[in-house]
């Protein structure tokens, strides 16, 4: 999934999103799919087509532009086996079956009348539920005071079955060390998860200060975007790191009820911390 946010300016005409083949000038690239929202018509849409061998395809047009000039905007791109589907502002708008293979993709083309705020590259979630069409696009805080490191986010209730953290950030050109430390009310730390740079290892840290290494690549990069999730489970907790299922570690269901605070510190810059 491709999240794109920004805001349309209020004199904007189009702009245009594309999935390229490439990003050679001349000659042009393949564009696999091409979003194009026009807001200067008397009635504003999104044209969506493929470009190939210079020649674009039969184009294919939706009414009812789901985004306004003047406005802000979340836009999310879900790329499937057959077809990509396009959510705006939580709402499904279109889904533009692919006429290239996906696979020759490699770039993102963004031009026009936009003011991009950030762009994302998003895994699926894996511990969503069936049911939920697209995966959830928490929107980015960008240089927010909320998100300054360290940070810290209250759990009033504890953890509970089902309960997901959604931790995304980009690691720092020359990172130490990353903890997410899960906090009680006595300020006992019983679950403690640390990435470490130096050896390039992800380790569970018991509250005794026990080691349990995470048999599993160590996928945290300078200057690269992460994404952690944490799912709450019947004694203890499943990671899972830019998509990949990473395990789980055993925690007792009251101690995870009685957990009041997650604290994040360590070489990164966050956009976004949900519990």
């Amino acid at each position: 999934m491709v999240t794109l946010q920004g805001v349309v300016p209020l004199d904007a005409r189009r702009f245009q999103v594309d999935f390229q083949c490439g990003c050679s000038v001349h000659p042009r690239p393949d564009i696999a799919i091409h979003f194009n929202p026009r807001f200067h018509t008397t009635k504003p849409h999104v044209i969506c087509n493929t470009l190939y061998l210079e020649r674009w395809q039969a184009e294919a047009r939706w009414p009812r532009l789901g985004l306004q000039r003047g406005a802000s905007f979340l836009i999310l791109f879900l790329f499937g086996n057959e077809e990509m589907k396009v959510s705006v502002n939580g709402q499904h708008f279109l889904h533009y079956r692919y006429r290239l293979p996906l696979s020759r993709v490699d770039t993102l083309g963004i031009f026009g009348d936009i003011l991009v705020e950030a762009v994302g590259f998003l895994n699926i979630n894996p511990f969503a539920e069936g049911g939920i069409e697209y995966p959830v696009g928490y929107p980015f805080l960008l240089k927010s005071p909320s998100l300054e490191v360290p940070c810290s986010r209250a759990l009033p209730k504890g953890l509970w079955p089902g309960q997901v953290i959604v931790l995304r950030g980009l690691v720092l050109p020359e990172p130490k060390d990353l903890t997410l430390s899960l906090r009680d009310q006595a300020a006992h730390v019983p679950v403690t998860l640390r990435a470490s740079f130096a050896d390039r290892t992800l380790a569970w840290i018991a509250p005794w200060g026990c080691k349990k290494l995470i048999s599993a690549p160590f996928l945290f990069y300078p200057r690269r975007f992460f994404e952690v999730l944490l799912l709450c489970q019947e004694g203890g907790l499943k990671l899972a790191l830019n998509g990949q299922g990473l395990g789980a570690t055993g925690v007792h269901r009251q101690v995870l009820e009685q957990l009041r605070e997650l604290r994040i510190s360590g070489s990164v810059q966050l956009y976004c911390v949900h519990c």
